[in-house]
């Protein structure tokens, strides 16, 4: 429900922005590469699909509102499972990105803001595909993560856009049961890489 919700919103304020002078809107094309921490596996080894749209406000000279709706997959890999075994993840949102963009220059923004991702699918896979989900631990529906990016204006309508992201509520427990602190299970971690084209 909550999931269908956003959409509805998003494509609302989509519409809107087609017609209103201070909005302006997009695509958005690019490579997601994620780890999950606590799964046994280190670095952005799991590369993945990042596409969507996006609406922006300008809010003054320097300083712009931006919504985004995307699919994104997430998740690790491990190259090296025919040796040690580890099983790996696979996960596919979709994520609602708020941001607020600083134009520091004619080629360069700096960005900040908050997203929350809906689970589409999840599985744990091992040497011979996805594990049952009935041996595994359930995935928490919904990611909420944290981000930091930075812009580069290819042109004025096209712009690459690199990003990091972390997840501020784990989404799923650890396989023991146990916290620590702040460590309260696995999360996501993504760094990713897309070209933003100002329709």
């Amino acid at each position: 429900m909550k999931k269908k919700f956003a959409i509805l919103l998003f494509c609302g304020f989509f519409a809107l922005s087609i017609q209103a002078q201070n909005f302006g809107g997009g695509i958005i094309l690019g490579l997601s590469t994620s780890q999950v921490s606590g799964d046994n596996l280190g670095g952005f080894n799991k590369a993945g699909i990042l596409a969507g749209g996006f609406i922006d406000l300008q809010l003054s000279t320097t300083l712009k509102g931006q919504m985004e709706m995307t699919f994104i997959q997430k998740g690790s890999n491990n190259a090296n499972m025919n040796k040690n075994s580890i099983s790996d993840i696979s996960l596919s949102y979709v994520e609602i990105p708020l941001l607020l963009k600083y134009q520091q220059s004619s080629t360069i923004a700096i960005e900040g803001g908050i997203e929350t991702a809906f689970l589409i699918s999840s599985s744990d896979n091992d040497i011979y595909g996805q594990i049952s989900a009935n041996s595994t631990r359930k995935f928490n529906t919904t990611d909420i993560s944290i981000f930091i990016g930075l812009d580069y204006f290819i042109n004025p309508r096209l712009i690459l856009n690199s990003r990091i992201s972390n997840s501020i509520l784990p989404i799923r427990a650890h396989a023991s049961g146990a916290t620590f602190q702040l460590n309260k299970g696995q999360y996501n971690s993504v760094l990713s890489f897309a070209l933003h084209y100002h329709l």
